[in-house]
């Protein structure tokens, strides 16, 4: 929050939608009303990066809160979301950059209506996309497209992030027994417990990480 209230006015701010990597850690609904003011205050452009929805709560819905929020403020966003994990995609690395402008008063392009704003950022987007891929492979669009256009695929989609969620839960859960019953030091796991998603920070020393690449069969990043 000090960075974002120190940072030039009219700064990017990025931002992690849900399930943030690599704490497991995410604002509350309170706390992101906060950091909405002090960006909106401060005329900041906020960049969602949103690569694990549906990991944090289990709920495609719910993990799009933090998101949608901002919007319901009429904020001009940015949101680059991926489908790698939360579709198992991860040899098409697809994806999306959504943006949202707040006017769409008239200028005309190609017979259409459209603000000046929103034609200077979709000519920005085809001049970044020009060299990089020009014309990507479309596989693993055409997967997320029939997924998402397709009610019954959709629904199991969101059964599929329900089931993943909670198996994550569930880990956490026997980590956290196990590790109370057999530490005898008095250390407080339930970190395990608070932390959502794919990621966690352990409180573990650097010498403990050290010992478990020594061969207590763990390995983690120091």
């Amino acid at each position: 929050m000090v960075i974002t209230k120190a940072a030039p006015e009219g700064s990017f701010i990025l931002l992690q939608g849900c399930a943030h990597n690599p704490t497991g850690i995410d604002p509350t609904p309170e706390q992101w009303e906060i950091i909405a003011d002090v960006i909106q205050e401060k005329n900041h452009i906020p960049f969602f990066d949103v690569a694990y929805q549906g990991f944090a709560s289990g709920s495609l819905n719910a993990d799009a809160s933090s998101v949608r929020l901002f919007t319901s403020r009429d904020m001009e966003i940015m949101v680059a979301q991926s489908y790698s994990k939360n579709l198992g995609l991860h040899s098409e690395r697809i994806g999306a950059i959504n943006i949202v402008c707040s006017s769409a008063d008239a200028a005309m392009s190609q017979g259409q209506k459209m603000s000046s704003f929103t034609f200077d950022v979709k000519s920005q987007l085809k001049r970044l996309a020009r060299p990089m891929y020009s014309s990507p492979p479309v596989h693993g669009a055409g997967i997320v497209a029939n997924v998402i256009g397709d009610p019954d695929l959709f629904n199991a989609w969101e059964k599929e992030m329900e089931m993943m969620a909670g198996r994550m839960k569930s880990v956490r859960e026997k980590l956290y027994g196990s590790l109370a019953s057999k530490d005898k030091s008095g250390k407080d796991w339930s970190v395990f417990l608070k932390q959502i998603g794919l990621f966690s920070y352990t409180s573990l020393s650097k010498a403990q990480v050290f010992l478990g690449h020594a061969g207590m069969g763990y390995t983690l990043l120091d």
